[in-house]
């Protein structure tokens, strides 16, 4: 239970940043989203290059960019 909480936390200031970089608007909810699938993705690329979260602020910086790259992606598509 707390390491859904976590994760909730962590989704919601990478989704938060993430928006701020890219000049989104957007509610919580929106930023916890986005901020969860963003790390998704940002394990995903980073796992690519070889690039592994060790630590919690390592975890956010990899979601931020997941996260700029899925709203780069849906500004392309819609």
């Amino acid at each position: 239970m707390v390491q859904f909480i976590v994760t909730l936390i962590t989704g919601g200031i990478a989704g938060w940043l993430a928006g701020m970089i890219m000049n989104s608007k957007g509610g919580i909810i929106r930023n916890i989203i986005i901020g969860l699938i963003g790390g998704v993705i940002g394990g995903f690329l980073g796992g690519l290059i070889g690039v592994t979260a060790t630590s919690w602020i390592a975890s956010i910086l990899i979601a931020v960019v997941g996260s700029c790259v899925l709203i780069w992606l849906a500004r392309k598509l819609f």
